[in-house]
C-alpha cells in the first residue's frame, strides 16, 4: 500500500465528536462579551492626519513623485541595455504611430510629434506603470479627431476670402485650437478625479468592456483610413453611423482611385504582414523584433522621393514638417462648454486603456500600480502638453508590448524614445515630408485582429446594468475558532475567539466577480498578513545573507535563480504528458530553504494553511474564478494550502464551467464546513511531520534506491 492510499485511508476513517448546545443566536450572545473597543476622538484623528513627520514627508514624494523611489535604486549594469534597447525600439514605432495618429484627431501630423514627446517626459516622472509606452493612441486621437470635425467641418466658410491653401491651412489651425482645448479640459478632469481618489473606477472597467471598445474603435480607425490607401477625396464624417457613411463614400468614389497610392499602401502592407510572420517565426532566435514600421517608413518615403510621387502621380504625402518647437500657448477655454461631453468620454477612456495596460504588465512582473497616480499622472501629461499644442494622449497597447517585449525595465525606456522623437522634431523631419499617407492604414491592422465582440455603448450598458443588478460593498473577516467547538466567528469582535495555530480563515460575505476580484485577493493578503511576495522577498533577502556569511557570492546568485525559478517558470505550470497519461504539476511547492538558512528569516507566523470561506459566495463569474485560481497558484508556490470551504452547488457549478478543476487534484481542496478544512489542515501537517522525523535509511541500502514515504 503506498503513501497516497495510506493518506486517503486515514484521512477518511478520522473521526471527530463535538458536545455543545444548540447554539441559538441569543444562547451563543449569552456566551460572547463584547470587546472594548477605543475610539479616537475627531480631534485625535485630525491631529494625526496633520502631523508632519519625516517618514509621512518621504511617502508622500514617493507617492506623488514615483521616480523619486524607482531611481534611486535603478540597477545600471542589469538594467541600462534593456532600456536602451527598448527605448529605440519603442522610438521607431513612435514615429509612424504619432504621425499617423494626428491624422485621426483631424490636425496636422507634427502634431503627432509633439504629443509624442512632451507627455512621455512628464509621465517619467509621475506614472506608476515600469512598462507601459505613454502618447498618441488611435482610439483617444479618433475622439479628438470627432470633436474637431464636428466644431470644424471640412466645409466650413473661413472668412475673408481666402484661398484653397490658405482656407485648409486656417482650418487646420482652428482644428488645432479645438483639439488643445479639449486636451487641456481632458487633463484637468482626470487630474481632479486623481486627487479625488476616484482610481477605484478602474474596477469597473473590465477587461471585455476595454476590449470590446478597443475593437469597436479598430474598426472606426480602419474605415476612416480607407480614402488614403485608394487615394480618393471624400468628407470626413462622425457621430453615429459615421462608419457606414465613410465606407459608402469611398466606395462611391472608387472609380476615382489612385493606383500608385494604392499600389504603395498594398506594398507597405504586405512588407508588414510578412516581416510580422518572419518575427513570429524566429522570434526564439532574434534577440530583438525587427522594426518593420521603421522600414515602411524608410521604403515608403524612399520611393515617393525617388519617383516624385506627389508631383508625377498625385500622391498624397505627409507634406511640411516645420523643425523646432513651439513656443507654449495658451487653450481657449471659451470652448469648454462645447467640449466637455467628449472631454469626460476622452478622460474615462484613455485612463482605462492605461490602468487596463498597466495592471497587467505590473501583474507579470510583480509590482503594483496606482491607479490613483495613474490619473493625476495622466491628467499632468494632458494638461501641460497642451500648453505646447499636444493632443490628448494615452498608453498605445502596441507600443507598450514593443517597451516591455524588447526588455524594458523602466521609463527610462520611455524617454529614450522621446528624445529620438525629438531629434525629429528639432532637425530630420524634412526627411519624412515625402512619406505617402498609405502608409497610415498599416498602422491599425494589429488592432482588427484582437478577435474582440462588443463596442463601447453596448459594454457600458451591460456593465453598468449588471453593477446596478449585483454590486454591493463586500466586508472581509478573519475568523476564528470559539474554543472546543466547531463555531468559527470573526475573530475582531470577541475575546474568547481564537486563531487555530498555523492556519489563517478568510471569509467575504459577497460574490466574487469581475467587480471585486481585485479587491479580494487585494484584502486578503492584507487582512491575513500573509503576503506570497513578501514571503519570496524574504527568502531570498535569507539566501543572500547566508551566502554573504559564508562568503560565497556565487551561491548567492545561484539561490536566488533557484527561488525565482520555482515561481516564475511558466514550464512548470503546463500539464505533461506522457504514456497517455497527463501529469499535473504539485499545487504546492514546499520550501527548499535548508534549515541552516531558517534562522535568518524573519519571524513569522508560520501559516501553512489559508482556508476561504465561501459559505455567504452566492456565484462566481470567469474573472473571479481566474483570481482564485490566480490565489491557489500564488500561495502553493510559497508552500501554502488554499482551501475553499462551505462552497454551494451554484459555487462549484461555476468553478467547473470555468475549468477551474482542470487538475483533478484541486478538487482536494474543497470541504464541506470550516471545521473539516481545520481538521484536514492538521491531518495533513501530522503526517508530513511524521513523514520528517521518520528514520533515515540504512546505510548499507543502494545508493539509488528510494525510500518509502
Amino acid at each position: 500500500m503506498d503513501h497516497v492510499e495510506e493518506t486517503e485511508i486515514l484521512a477518511a476513517t478520522q473521526r471527530y465528536y463535538v458536545e455543545r448546545p444548540i447554539f441559538s443566536h441569543p444562547v451563543l450572545q449569552e456566551r460572547l462579551h463584547k470587546k472594548d473597543k477605543i475610539s479616537e476622538s475627531i480631534g485625535d484623528k485630525l491631529k494625526q492626519a496633520f502631523t508632519c513627520t519625516p517618514k509621512k514627508i518621504r511617502n508622500i514624494i514617493y507617492m506623488f513623485l514615483p521616480i523619486t523611489k524607482w531611481l534611486p535604486a535603478y540597477r545600471f549594469k542589469e538594467y541600462v541595455l534593456g532600456d536602451i534597447v527598448s527605448g529605440i525600439s519603442t522610438g521607431v514605432l513612435q514615429l509612424p504611430q504619432g504621425l499617423a495618429f494626428a491624422m485621426l484627431a483631424a490636425v496636422p501630423p507634427v502634431f503627432g510629434l509633439y504629443s509624442s514627446f512632451y507627455p512621455v517626459i512628464m509621465y517619467c516622472f509621475f506614472g506608476t506603470s515600469r512598462h507601459i509606452s505613454i502618447g498618441p493612441f488611435a482610439v483617444i486621437s479618433l475622439m479628438i479627431g470627432g470633436v474637431a470635425v464636428r466644431l470644424v467641418p471640412d466645409d466650413i466658410v473661413i472668412p475673408g476670402g481666402v484661398n484653397a491653401t490658405n482656407s485648409t491651412e486656417a482650418r487646420d489651425a482652428l482644428r488645432v485650437k479645438v483639439a488643445m482645448s479639449v486636451t487641456l479640459l481632458t487633463g484637468i478632469i482626470q487630474f481632479c478625479l486623481g486627487v479625488c481618489r476616484f482610481g477605484f473606477v478602474a474596477i469597473y472597467l473590465t477587461e471585455p468592456l476595454v476590449r470590446g471598445f478597443t475593437t469597436a474603435a479598430a474598426v472606426h480607425v480602419f474605415t476612416s483610413m480607407l480614402k488614403y490607401l485608394f487615394g480618393v477625396k471624400t468628407k470626413r464624417y462622425s457621430g453615429i453611423f459615421s462608419v457606414v457613411y465613410s465606407t459608402v463614400a469611398v466606395l462611391q468614389n472608387v472609380k476615382n482611385l489612385n493606383v500608385c497610392s494604392l499600389g504603395v499602401g498594398l506594398m507597405v502592407f504586405g512588407l508588414l504582414l510578412g516581416g510580422k510572420e518572419f518575427n513570429e517565426r524566429f522570434k526564439e532566435k532574434l534577440p530583438a523584433p525587427i522594426p518593420l514600421e521603421f522600414f515602411a517608413v524608410v521604403m515608403g518615403t524612399g520611393i515617393s522621393a525617388g519617383f516624385s510621387l506627389h508631383e508625377s502621380y498625385n500622391v498624397d504625402v505627409v507634406g511640411t514638417l516645420p523643425l523646432g518647437l513651439l513656443p507654449p500657448a495658451n487653450p481657449d477655454t471659451s470652448l469648454f462648454h462645447l467640449v466637455y461631453v467628449d472631454a469626460i468620454a476622452i478622460a474615462i477612456v484613455g485612463f482605462s486603456v492605461t490602468i487596463s495596460m498597466a495592471k497587467t504588465l505590473a501583474n507579470k512582473h510583480g509590482y503594483q500600480v496606482d491607479g490613483n497616480q495613474e490619473l493625476i499622472a495622466l491628467g499632468l501629461c494632458n494638461s501641460t502638453g497642451s500648453l505646447f499644442q499636444t493632443f490628448a494622449i494615452s498608453c498605445s497597447l502596441s507600443r507598450s508590448l514593443v517597451q516591455e517585449g524588447t526588455g524594458g525595465k523602466t521609463q527610462l525606456a520611455g524617454c529614450l524614445a522621446s528624445l529620438m522623437i525629438l531629434l525629429v522634431i528639432l532637425a530630420t523631419g524634412f526627411l519624412f515630408e515625402s512619406l505617402p499617407q498609405t502608409i497610415w492604414l498599416t498602422t491599425f491592422v494589429s488592432s482588427l485582429f484582437l478577435g474582440l465582440d462588443y463596442g463601447l455603448i453596448t459594454a457600458v450598458i451591460i456593465a453598468l446594468m449588471t453593477v446596478i443588478y449585483r454590486t454591493q460593498s463586500p466586508s472581509y473577516i478573519v475568523l476564528g475558532q470559539l474554543p472546543d467547538t466547531d463555531v468559527y466567528i470573526d475573530i475582531d469582535a470577541y475575546e474568547e475567539v481564537k486563531e487555530v495555530p498555523g492556519i489563517k480563515i478568510f471569509q467575504i460575505n459577497a460574490p466574487i466577480y469581475y467587480a471585486n476580484s481585485d479587491l479580494y485577493s487585494s484584502a486578503l493578503k492584507r487582512k491575513t498578513g500573509v503576503n506570497p511576495a513578501f514571503i519570496l522577498g524574504a527568502r531570498r533577502k535569507a539566501m543572500k545573507k547566508y551566502a554573504k556569511e559564508v562568503g560565497n557570492a556565487n551561491m548567492a546568485n545561484a539561490t536566488v535563480v533557484k527561488v525565482d525559478a520555482e515561481v516564475d517558470a511558466e514550464d512548470g505550470t503546463k500539464p505533461e504528458e506522457e504514456e497517455d497519461e497527463i501529469k499535473y504539476p504539485p499545487i504546492v511547492t514546499k520550501s527548499t530553504l535548508p534549515e541552516e538558512l531558517q534562522r535568518f528569516m524573519p519571524p513569522g507566523d508560520n501559516v501553512h494553511t489559508i482556508i476561504l470561506d465561501f459559505t455567504q459566495v452566492n456565484f462566481m463569474d470567469s474573472v473571479g474564478v481566474k483570481t482564485l485560481a490566480g490565489i491557489v497558484k500564488e500561495y502553493g508556490d510559497v508552500g501554502i494550502y488554499v482551501y475553499l470551504a462551505g462552497c454551494s452547488a451554484q459555487v462549484v457549478s461555476d468553478l467547473t464551467q470555468n475549468q477551474f478543476f482542470e487538475n483533478p487534484a484541486l478538487l482536494d481542496l474543497l470541504f464541506h464546513s470550516i471545521h473539516d478544512a481545520v481538521l484536514g489542515s492538521q491531518v495533513r501537517e501530522a503526517l508530513a511531520e511524521q513523514e520528517a522525523t521518520a528514520a533515515p535509511p540504512q546505510e548499507d541500502s543502494e545508493p539509488n534506491a528510494t525510500p518509502e514515504a
